[in-house]
C-alpha cells in the first residue's frame, strides 16, 4: 500500500527501525521486571472481571491480551524502534493491522474507546493519552490504562503488559512498529477533561496537562480504507488543535451514532464512575517510577542515544595471558559496538584466532589471546545507533619478564605468581611519574587577542601507542572544545588556545594529566584586559552573559558589570537581542537598566535567540559583549523534550477521543501565586496551573491593582500569557501593588486566584557594602596576595574586583577583569620593587559596591622562605671510616641567601634504614662534606637540608643507598659543584670544583662533554680535544633555544676517570636586559671595570673574581658599589693584571659578565689612559687644502670639539702669519672647523703651512707640506677652477657633446647647457660647415640634440656646437673619426641585432628563403650564415641578400643536403648575436613541397595559353564598312584558337575571314559588315597548361546623314574613360596624346584598316588609370596583356579616306 503524502518523507525510519534486534529487546525487558509482572497479571485480571461487569456496552475485556488488541486496539504506524522494544503485543488479525501493531501494557486496551487520560503533572506524561485509575476500593480489582504510545511507560509495564500469553501466540516475531502517539497530539489536547494535580508536585510549575478522552467515537488513522480518508482525518485533526492556540471558541461536534436510553445511561454512569475512582486512587508510587524510567530513556520518546552502564577497564597482564575486555551498552536502538586499537578498527579476519568479539543482550566483550608486548595500547569501544556515537576507553599494558620464570604459571589467563609480581593500582610495579617542561607562566592577554598555554610533558615511563588523557579546567570547571577555545595534543606537548580572548575567559588554568587512576597537574592565571573603547571615556564590555529563565514569553538575561567603568559612572545597561540565523540585532530596552537582570520579552514562541550587553556612561556606550549561549522561546517542559534529540518524525497518525461540545471546564483559579524577583524595573510573578481545568490546556490573564485599592487593570491585555511565570512591567517606582492570576480556556475565562501581598516597586536586592581589612602581603617579585573580609549583610555576591596603584600617581589599574569569588587574589604582573596599594569592591546584581579604604603600601619583592631541598647527593670519595658527599644547591632559596647545609646519615641492614643522626653540628658553607666515623663496609643514606635566615628548609629525599669501602681505583674521582654562568645564545662558561679523590697520581686536565637534554648518552662529544688544566672553560657554538646539559671529567696518568653528575638543563638563551663588563678610562687617566644590573634585589651583592678564583689580593684592584652599579679599578695595571675578570650578581636570575684583559687591550687601555692624563684636542680630521669655486685656496681642519677659550696660530714656513687682505682666517669653536683662506697661489706661496691649535692644557698641531709638482699641481687646478667659474657666467655646457644610439637606428648627438635665456643661440657644424636645423631649440630641459637619422659613413666627421649671447659663449667638440665612428657604428650595429627577429622559412617558386627582419640596416652590419655550424660558400644556388629590412638567405632548387640547423649571426664589432632555425624533418618537408608547388604553378602560368592583347571591349562601326582586328597569342606550347560569336563556334568564309600565322598573330576580318555581324564575339586560346577567352562585341549602326557624332570609350565595366570625336578625314593629336602613346609604345596595337580613330581630350575631372609595372623583366610581358586586357575600351568609328600611320589606328584605353 502506498504511504500517504506526509509519511512518504519518513520511509527511510521504517525501514532501519524494522530490525531483527526487536525480538531480543522485548526479551531482554521482560527478563529485567519479572518480579514486577505478577503484580500486573493480577491488576489487568482484575480490572477485566470489574469492567465486563460494569460495563456492558464499554470495551472488551482481554482474557488473553492479544485476541481483543486485533479488533479493540488503536493502531500506530510510527517508526519508532524504542516503542517496538517495549511493545507488549501485535495483531494478527488482518493486513492493516499487521503494518499498524496495536499495542497496549496491562490491559488498557479494554477501555480503548472509553478509558480517560488524567494529567499527572509530569512532563513525560503531557503528551500521552493514558488513563490511570485511582479508587481505594478499585485498587485491587483494576489496574491504570496506559497507552504504550506514552513516554511515561515503565520498563515494568513493557515487559509484562501480556504476560507469557501474548508471547504464546508467536507475536515476538512481528515486524509491526507502534507509533510514538505523544509526538503527534497537541501539548493541550481539545475539549478535555478537568485533571487531577498531585500532591507531590505542589512544588514544580506544570505548564500544561494530560488530556482526558471520554467521546464514544475513535479517530483512527492508518486504518480506513483509503488514502483520501486518512489525509481528511489527519487535516482536520490539525484544524481542531489549532482552534484553541488562536483563543477562538471551539465547537466541536462528534458523530454521535443512534443509541437507545440504556447505552446513554451507561454512559454517564461510566463517566461518574471513573472520575470518582481517579479522585480517590493514589498512584504516586507508581508514577514516580514511571517519570524516573521515562527520564532514563529520554524524554518525549523512547529513542536514546547509547550509554554505557559498565565501561571497559584498563588491564596490566604478562606476556603470554589472555585478557577480555568487557563493557554494557544501551541505546534504542540497540547500538552497534566497535572495538579499536590505538582508533585503527579491529579486525577479527586479519588475525585469525587473535581476537574474539561477542556482543549479547547488551553485553560486549573483546577478548585478546596470548598478549605480546605490541599489544599494549590504548583500546576503544564505539557504541553507534541513529541518535549518535559514544566511546569508552581501556589501556592495557603488556609486561615482560626479564627472568627465567617457567611458562606453567599461564594458565588459560590465570597467573598464579609470587606476590612481588603483583600490579598496583596504575597498572606498574610503581605509578607514573609526569613532569611538565617548559611551562606556561602568568599570562596576560586583552580582548579579542588570540592567545595560546601550552606545556610539555613528559612521562615515565613511556608507554608506546598509550596516550595520556588530556584536560583543561578554568578556575575548576572542565573545558570543552568550542568556537572559543581548541585544545591540541601533539604526543608531547599540550596546548590550548583561545581563539578570541573575553574577559569570561580570564581565570585559574589547570592542566591535568591523568594516565590510568593517576594524574598530575600544574596551574597558572590568565588574565584578559579590555580592549581599547571605540569611543574615549566609555566603559569596559560587560561580560558573562546568560539566559536564566526562559519561556514562551520572556527570558531572563544576567551579565556581570565590568572593572573599568571609563572613569565615570556607569548609568546603566543596554540589552540587544538577535535571532539565531540572522545579523539583525535589535535593542531590548529603550532606557539603560542598573540591574545586571532584565526579562526580554516579544519574543516569537519556538524560535531561538543570542543576546548581549552593552554598558553605557556619561562618555558614551562600550563594546558589546561576548554574546550569550542561543536559548529557545519555549517553556521549561518543552525545552527538556527538546534538548538532547529531535523527536522522531510525525507519521499523520492521529489517535483523537473527543467529549460532548457541552462538556466543556471552565479552568479554576491558580495557586501558589508569588512574587519571585522585583525590582524597580519590572515584577515577576510565578505561580500553578489550577487544579480544575477541564480537559484542556490553559492560558492566563495578569491582573494587578495599587495597594489600597480594588482597581484591577489587565495587564496584558491582548495576548493570553502561556507560561505560569510573567515579567510585569511600566510600573511606578516606589508604589506598592497586589496581583492577580485567572485562567482561560475555549469554555471562557476563569475566577481570580487570591491576590499578593503588597508588592513595594523597587531593588529588593541592595547594592553590597565595601570590604573590609584589605591586607596585602608578599609573594613573588611581580605578585601580591591580598586578603580581605566580606562585607556585612551580603546578599547574591557575583565576586570581587580589587585595584592597585603605584603608591603617589593616583593612578588605579584593575588587578582583574572577571569578578573573583572567595576573599583571597594573588595580583600579579606588578613592577618590583614598587610600593602599591590595594583597594577592593564587591559585586552583585544590583551593582557595585563603594571601594574599601586602602590597603597599607607595600613593596613588591618576593616573600623570604625557607630554601627547597638540595639535589643530587653523590658520594665524592669513600675511605675506610669517611666519606666525601656532593650535592647541588637549592632550586628554590627563599629569597634570601643560604647561609648553611646540614648533614643527615642513617644505616641500611638489610634494606631496613634506621634512624637518622646529624653529621655535622655547625652549618656548612660548601656544597662538599666529609662524614666520619662511620663503619667500614656499612651502607648509608644520607639527606641535606639547607638554611637561610627563615630556618632550615625541608630535607632532601634520602639518596641512594652507598657502601663505605676505601676506593682504590687509579683513575680520579668526579669533579663536583659544576656550575653555569654568563649564559648566552651562543655560549657559557662552566666551573666546576677538582676531584676529591685524585686516584694514583695527580689530575693533569679536564675534559668537559655536552649533549642536547633530550638526546641519548650516544650523543655525548666532548667540548675540548684536548685536556685543560683550568677549572672553567667558555663553551661556545651553542644552538640559540636549545637546551643542554654538561660533565665533566678529569684525567690523570691512570686514565680518566669517572664523570661529574649533570648539570641541570641549560637552555642557550640571552636574557632580555643583558649587560656586559665594560673597561672604561676616565678624564684623569684611570682604568676601570664597570657592570651594571637592573634586576638586583635589596640582599644582591656584585662579587668579582679573577680567572673565576676569588681576588684575595686587593693591592692591585678596588671595588666600588653603588646602587646597581661596580666598578673594579685598577691601579696600576701591568702584565700582572692580566686574566679573565668576571662579576656575578647574586639573588638574580644568573646575571652574570666577564671581560678579557690580555696584552693588546691592556696596551690599548694604557695609551687611552695616556691620552687622558695628558690630553689633546682630537681632531675630526687633519689639515687639508681645496680648491673653491672661484679658484680660491681654501687650508682647514677640524677638531671634535673646541671650548670658547681655544686659540690658533697660522704658520707658514715657521713664521706666522695674519689675517688680512692675503689671508682670511675663520675659527668656529662650535663645530670645531678652523680654516684660512687664500685668493690666489703665487711662486712664492710654495713651502710648509701649520695650524697649531690650544685649548687649555690640551694642544695639538698639524701641518701640509706644498712643495714641487704637489704645489704646481695644486696651482695649475686653482687656475682652471678660476677659468671654469668665469666659464660659467655665461651660457655654457654642463655636459659636454656627446652622442646616443636611438631604439630606431638613428643617432642623437647631444649636450647638457645651463645659464640659459631666451637670447642665447646654439650653432651646430659638421667639419666646419654649419647645419642648418629647422626648430630653434627652447632649453626648457636644459639639453640640446641633433637627430641624423639612417647613419652611415657619410656622416662621419667633426661635429661642434657653440653657445652664445651678449654674456660670452661656450664650445663642445665632438670627433666621429676612425675609432670614434667604429665604436660609433658597432653600438648602430648592435641595436639592429638586437632588434632582429626569429628567423622564419618562406617557400618561393625557385627555392626556400630562410629570412629575419631588422628594424633597419646599414651597409656596415655584418652579416654572416652557417648550416650546421659550418661557414656557408654562397653560390648561384645559395645566396644572401637583403631587400629593405629583410635579411634573407636563398637556396634555389633545394636537395636533402640542405636540411639542417642555420645559423644567422650579426657581429656588431663586440659581440655575436644569432638566430637559429632548424631546416630539417617536417620543417623541410613541409618548405619543399610548398616549393615543389609554387614552382609548377609558375611553370604552368608562364606556358599558359593567352591572348596578349589587341582585341578592344566594344567595337562601333557603320554599316558597310570593313572591319579588321588583329591581335598576338601565346603559349608554349603554341595554343590552338577557335572564334567564337554569340557563345557558338564559327568558321571563315568569304564574309569573314580568320588567319592564325606562325602561332602568334590571329586576325578577324569582315569585308563589309552588315547589321546581322552584330554580336558578341569571343576567342578562345587553349593548349595543355590552360585555356583564356578575349570577348569582343561588334555594334553595327545603320548609315546615316551625321558627318561626325560623339562616341564614348568604355571599359568592360561600363565605367566612362574618354569623350571621343571622330571627324572625317581630320585626325587630331595632341602633345598629351603623343607623351601617352610613347609611355605605351611597347604595347601591341591592334591592326585596323580604313578607319583611323581620332581622339578628343579627356574631360579634366575624369581619373586616369595608371598601371603599375614590375621591375622584373619577366614579368613585363604578362603586365603588358594585363593592361591590354584591363584597358577595354568602347571604340566608335567612322570612315576616313586613308591610314597615314599604324600608330594613329590603335585606341589608348588607358585615357
Amino acid at each position: 500500500m502506498a504511504l500517504p503524502f506526509y509519511q512518504k518523507h519518513h520511509q527511510h525510519y521504517d525501514r532501519s527501525y524494522r530490525h531483527k534486534e526487536l525480538q531480543s529487546a522485548l526479551s531482554q525487558y521482560q527478563k529485567e521486571e519479572k518480579r514486577k509482572s505478577a503484580a500486573y497479571a493480577h491488576g489487568s485480571a482484575a480490572y477485566r472481571h470489574s469492567s465486563a461487569a460494569d460495563y456492558s456496552h464499554g470495551s472488551a475485556a482481554y482474557a488473553h491480551g492479544s485476541e481483543a488488541y486485533s479488533y479493540g486496539s488503536l493502531a500506530y504506524d510510527h517508526e519508532s524502534a524504542a516503542q517496538s522494544k517495549r511493545s507488549a503485543a501485535y495483531s494478527l488479525g488482518s493486513e492493516a493491522l499487521s503494518r499498524r501493531s496495536a499495542a497496549y501494557s496491562l490491559g488498557s486496551e479494554a477501555l480503548s474507546k472509553t478509558s480517560a487520560a488524567y494529567s499527572l503533572g509530569s512532563e513525560a506524561l503531557s503528551k500521552t493519552s493514558a488513563a490511570y485509575s485511582r479508587g481505594s476500593e478499585a485498587l485491587s480489582k483494576r489496574m491504570a490504562a496506559y497507552s504504550l504510545g506514552s513516554e511515561a511507560l515503565s520498563k515494568r509495564s513493557a515487559a509484562s503488559s501480556l504476560g507469557s500469553e501474548a508471547y504464546s501466540l508467536g507475536l515476538k516475531e512481528s515486524n509491526i512498529m507502534i507509533e510514538d502517539q505523544s509526538y503527534k497530539l497537541s501539548p493541550r489536547a481539545k475539549r478535555a477533561k478537568q485533571s487531577l494535580l498531585l500532591e507531590d508536585k505542589e512544588n514544580k510549575g506544570i505548564d500544561y496537562v494530560v488530556p482526558v478522552f471520554t467521546g464514544r467515537d475513535v479517530y483512527a488513522s492508518g486504518i480506513t480504507d483509503t488514502e483520501e480518508e486518512r489525509i481528511k482525518e489527519s487535516a482536520a485533526y490539525i484544524a481542531r488543535r489549532n482552534l484553541f492556540a488562536t483563543g477562538e471558541g471551539v465547537s466541536v461536534s462528534s458523530r454521535v451514532a443512534a443509541s437507545s436510553a440504556e447505552e446513554q445511561h451507561e454512559k454517564k454512569s461510566r463517566k461518574v464512575a471513573i472520575r470518582e475512582s481517579a479522585e480517590r486512587l493514589a498512584l504516586r508510587k507508581t508514577i514516580e517510577e514511571t517519570q524516573e524510567f521515562h527520564r532514563k530513556l529520554n524524554e518525549d520518546k523512547l529513542l536514546h542515544a547509547p550509554e554505557f552502564v559498565i565501561k571497559p577497564r584498563s588491564h596490566t597482564v604478562w606476556e603470554k595471558q589472555n585478557v577480555k575486555l568487557h563493557c554494557t551498552v544501551t541505546g534504542w536502538p540497540e547500538p552497534r559496538v566497535t572495538w579499536y586499537k590505538n582508533n585503527v578498527p579491529i579486525n577479527v579476519h586479519t588475525n585469525p584466532g587473535k581476537y574474539v568479539i561477542e556482543s549479547r543482550y547488551g553485553l560486549h566483550s573483546l577478548e585478546i589471546s596470548t598478549c605480546e608486548f605490541e599489544d599494549t595500547a590504548q583500546y576503544r569501544a564505539s557504541a553507534m545507533n541513529v541518535k549518535g556515537e559514544l566511546s569508552a576507553y581501556a589501556s592495557i599494558v603488556v609486561k615482560r619478564y626479564k627472568g627465567e620464570i617457567d611458562d606453567t604459571f599461564f594458565h588459560a589467563g590465570i597467573v598464579t605468581m609470587p606476590l612481588s609480581f603483583g600490579i598496583t593500582p596504575h597498572g606498574y610495579a610503581s605509578r607514573f611519574e609526569i613532569h611538565f617542561v617548559d611551562k606556561f607562566e602568568v599570562t596576560f592577554g586583552r580582548e579579542g587577542e588570540t592567545m595560546s598555554l601550552g606545556c610539555t610533558v613528559i612521562i615515565h615511563p613511556e608507554i608506546k601507542r598509550f596516550q595520556p588523557e588530556i584536560q583543561w579546567y578554568r578556575n575548576g570547571v572542565l573545558i570543552t572544545p568550542s568556537k572559543w577555545v581548541n585544545m591540541h595534543w601533539s604526543g608531547e606537548r599540550a596546548t590550548l588556545t583561545l581563539t578570541h580572548a573575553n574577559k569570561e575567559d580570564e581565570g585559574l588554568y589547570t592542566l591535568r594529566v591523568v594516565m590510568g587512576d593517576y594524574y598530575e597537574q600544574y596551574s597558572s592565571y590568565v588574565f584578559v584586559r579590555d580592549t581599547d573603547a571605540e569611543i574615549a571615556g566609555a566603559p569596559g564590555s560587560p561580560l558573562d552573559v546568560q539566559c536564566l529563565d526562559a519561556n514562551k514569553d520572556y527570558v531572563i538575561i544576567s551579565w556581570k558589570q565590568p572593572a573599568v567603568d571609563g572613569g565615570s559612572h556607569i548609568l546603566g545597561y543596554f540589552i540587544d537581542k538577535c535571532e539565531v540565523g540572522t545579523t539583525n540585532w535589535t535593542q531590548c530596552n529603550d532606557t539603560p537598566v542598573k540591574f545586571a537582570r532584565f526579562p526580554v520579552t516579544g519574543l516569537i514562541e519556538g524560535r531561538s535567540y543570542i543576546f548581549r550587553v552593552r554598558a553605557v556612561n556619561n562618555a558614551g556606550i562600550s563594546i558589546p559583549s561576548r554574546v550569550s549561549d542561543p536559548v529557545a522561546a519555549l517553556d521549561p517542559a518543552d525545552r527538556a523534550r527538546l534538548r538532547s534529540h529531535p523527536s522522531a518524525p510525525w507519521t499523520g497518525q492521529i489517535i483523537v477521543t473527543e467529549e460532548e461540545p457541552t462538556e466543556g471546564v471552565v479552568p479554576g483559579p491558580p495557586s501558589n501565586l508569588q512574587v519571585i524577583e522585583a525590582t524597580k524595573n519590572y515584577v515577576v510573578l510565578s505561580w500553578k496551573p489550577p487544579g480544575e481545568r477541564g480537559h484542556e490546556g490553559v492560558m492566563y490573564f495578569v491582573e494587578k491593582c495599587i495597594a489600597g485599592t480594588e482597581n484591577w487593570q489587565r495587564v496584558n491585555t491582548e495576548i493570553p500569557v502561556k507560561s505560569p511565570r510573567f515579567a510585569v512591567f511600566d510600573l511606578a517606582e516606589g508604589k506598592s501593588y497586589h496581583f492577580r492570576v485567572r485562567c482561560c480556556n475555549s469554555a471562557g475565562i476563569g475566577e481570580p486566584c487570591e491576590a499578593t501581598e503588597s508588592t513595594v516597586v523597587g531593588d529588593k536586592l541592595d547594592i553590597p557594602k565595601a570590604p573590609g581589612r584589605i591586607i596585602p602581603t608578599r609573594n613573588t617579585d611581580t605578585s601580591v596576595v591580598v586578603t580581605w573580609t566580606e562585607p556585612q549583610d551580603a546578599k547574591e555576591l557575583v565576586g570581587y574586583y580589587i585595584e592597585a596603584s603605584i603608591v603617589g600617581s593616583g593612578h588605579w589599574e584593575p588587578c582583574n577583569n572577571n569578578p573573583v569569588k572567595g576573599t583571597r587574589f594573588i595580583c600579579h604582573g606588578l613592577l618590583t620593587d614598587e610600593n602599591y596599594v590595594f583597594r577592593v569592591r564587591a559585586v552583585n546584581a544590583a551593582g557595585l559596591s563603594e571601594f574599601s579604604q586602602e590597603s597599607e603600601a607595600i613593596q613588591v619583592k618576593a616573600a623570604i622562605a625557607a630554601p627547597s631541598p638540595p639535589y643530587d647527593i653523590t658520594v665524592l670519595e669513600s675511605v675506610r671510616d669517611s666519606m666525601v658527599l656532593g650535592w647541588k644547591q637549592p632550586k628554590v632559596i627563599g629569597g634570601a641567601e643560604i647561609t648553611g647545609y646540614y648533614v643527615d646519615y642513617r644505616e641500611v641492614i638489610d634494606g631496613i634504614p634506621g634512624k637518622w643522626k646529624e653529621a655535622n653540628i655547625k652549618p656548612i658553607s660548601e656544597r662538599a662534606y666529609r662524614i666520619t666515623n662511620l663503619k667500614e663496609n656499612m651502607i648509608y643514606q644520607f639527606q641535606v637540608a639547607a638554611t637561610n635566615v627563615a630556618g632550615v628548609g625541608t630535607p632532601s629525599p634520602p639518596s641512594r643507598s652507598f657502601k663505605c669501602e676505601e676506593w682504590s681505583i687509579a683513575v680520579p674521582g668526579p669533579p663536583h659543584d659544576l656550575f653555569c654562568t654568563e649564559v648566552r645564545k651562543d655560549s657559557l662558561v662552566l666551573l666546576w670544583k677538582e676531584p676529591v679523590y685524585t686516584g694514583r697520581s695527580p689530575v693533569s686536565g679536564y675534559y668537559v662533554d655536552v649533549k642536547e637534554t633530550e638526546a641519548t648518552d650516544e650523543h655525548w662529544k666532548s667540548a675540548n680535544e684536548k685536556t685543560i688544566t683550568k677549572r672553567f672553560l667558555k663553551i661556545t657554538g651553542l644552538k640559540e633555544g636549545v637546551s643542554y646539559v654538561f660533565r665533566v671529567r678529569a684525567t690523570n696518568q691512570a686514565g680518566v676517570g669517572k664523570p661529574s653528575d649533570l648539570t641541570d638543563p641549560v637552555i642557550a638563551q640571552t636574557q632580555p636586559g643583558t649587560k656586559e663588563v665594560v673597561a672604561e678610562v676616565d678624564d684623569n687617566g684611570v682604568i676601570s671595570l664597570n657592570f651594571e644590573c637592573d634586576q638586583m634585589s635589596p640582599d644582591s651583592k656584585f662579587i668579582w673574581s679573577k680567572n673565576y678564583e676569588p681576588i684575595e689580593d686587593d693591592s692591585r684592584l678596588d671595588v666600588d658599589t653603588k646602587g646597581g652599579k661596580s666598578k673594579a679599578v685598577f691601579k696600576d695595571l701591568g702584565e700582572n693584571d692580566l686574566g679573565i675578570y668576571s662579576c656575578i650578581v647574586t639573588d638574580t636570575d644568573g646575571v652574570s659578565s666577564s671581560y678579557t684583559m690580555d696584552e693588546e687591550e691592556m696596551k690599548r687601555l694604557l695609551a687611552l689612559s695616556h691620552e687622558h692624563k695628558f690630553p689633546t684636542i682630537p681632531l675630526t680630521s687633519e689639515l687639508a687644502v681645496e680648491i673653491m669655486e672661484k679658484g680660491q685656496v681654501r687650508f682647514w681642519l677640524q677638531a671634535e670639539k673646541l671650548s670658547g677659550n681655544a686659540k690658533v696660530n697660522f704658520v707658514f714656513n715657521d713664521k706666522e702669519i695674519f689675517n688680512g687682505e692675503k689671508y682670511k682666517m675663520n675659527v668656529d669653536q662650535k663645530t670645531g672647523l678652523v680654516e684660512m683662506i687664500m685668493e690666489k697661489l703665487d711662486a712664492k706661496d710654495e713651502g710648509t703651512y701649520t695650524f697649531q691649535l690650544q685649548d687649555g692644557k690640551a694642544t695639538n698641531q698639524s701641518s701640509l707640506v706644498l712643495i714641487g709638482d704637489v704645489f704646481k699641481k695644486l696651482q695649475d687646478e686653482a687656475d682652471f677652477q678660476r677659468r671654469e667659474w668665469y666659464r660659467k657666467q655665461g651660457p655654457h655646457f654642463v655636459e659636454y657633446l656627446g652622442w646616443e644610439v636611438t631604439s630606431d637606428c638613428n643617432v642623437l648627438l647631444k649636450c647638457k647647457v645651463a645659464n640659459i635665456k631666451k637670447e642665447t643661440h646654439i650653432v651646430w657644424y659638421k667639419d666646419d660647415r654649419e647645419i642648418m636645423v629647422d626648430e630653434e631649440h627652447d632649453f626648457k630641459d636644459g639639453v640640446c640634440t641633433l637627430l641624423i637619422s639612417e647613419f652611415s659613413k657619410k656622416d662621419a666627421g667633426i661635429y661642434e656646437v657653440i653657445l652664445k649671447d651678449d654674456r660670452g659663449k661656450d664650445r663642445s667638440e665632438l670627433k666621429l673619426l676612425d675609432a670614434a665612428f667604429a665604436d660609433l657604428m658597432n653600438e648602430v650595429c648592435r641595436i639592429i641585432a638586437l632588434s632582429a627577429t626569429e628567423l622564419k622559412i618562406q617557400s618561393t617558386e625557385e627555392g626556400i628563403r630562410l629570412y629575419s627582419f631588422v628594424s633597419h640596416y646599414v651597409e656596415d652590419l655584418r652579416v654572416s650564415w652557417s648550416h650546421n655550424d659550418a661557414k656557408i660558400k654562397y653560390t648561384d644556388r645559395v645566396k644572401t641578400g637583403v631587400t629593405g629590412e629583410q635579411i634573407w638567405l636563398q637556396i634555389n632548387e633545394p636537395t636533402p643536403h640542405d636540411k639542417g640547423k642555420y645559423t644567422m649571426e650579426i657581429f656588431d664589432g663586440k659581440k655575436a648575436h644569432t638566430k637559429m632555425v632548424d631546416l630539417s624533418g617536417q620543417a623541410f618537408d613541409e618548405a619543399y613541397a610548398e616549393f615543389q608547388r609554387l614552382k609548377q604553378a609558375a611553370i604552368a602560368e608562364k606556358n599558359r595559353a593567352r591572348v596578349l592583347g589587341g582585341l578592344p571591349d566594344v567595337v562601333t562601326i557603320q554599316e558597310g564598312k570593313a572591319l579588321n582586328l588583329t591581335c598576338n597569342v601565346w603559349g608554349d606550347p603554341a595554343p590552338e584558337i577557335t572564334w567564337l560569336k554569340n557563345e557558338r563556334t564559327f568558321t571563315a568564309d568569304d564574309h569573314c575571314i580568320l588567319k592564325y600565322e606562325s602561332g602568334k598573330c590571329a586576325s578577324f576580318t569582315i569585308t563589309a559588315v552588315s547589321t546581322v555581324d552584330s554580336g558578341k564575339y569571343a576567342l578562345l586560346v587553349k593548349n595543355k597548361y590552360g585555356t583564356e577567352t578575349s570577348d569582343f562585341t561588334v555594334i553595327v549602326t545603320p548609315v546615316s546623314g551625321q558627318t561626325s557624332m560623339p562616341v564614348h570609350v568604355s571599359d568592360a565595366q561600363g565605367h566612362n574613360k574618354n569623350k571621343v570625336s571622330l571627324t572625317k578625314k581630320k585626325k587630331t593629336n595632341t602633345p598629351s596624346n603623343h607623351q601617352k602613346e610613347k609611355t605605351r609604345e611597347d604595347f601591341v596595337k591592334p591592326h585596323v584598316e580604313e578607319i583611323i580613330a581620332t581622339e578628343e581630350t579627356p574631360d579634366p575631372n575624369e581619373i586616369p588609370i595608371v598601371e603599375e609595372e614590375d621591375d622584373a623583366e619577366g614579368n613585363k610581358q604578362a603586365a603588358r596583356v594585363n593592361d591590354v586586357q584591363s584597358a577595354a575600351a568602347k571604340i566608335v568609328l567612322y570612315p576616313t579616306e586613308s591610314l597615314e600611320r599604324q600608330e594613329e589606328k590603335s585606341v589608348e584605353t588607358n585615357g
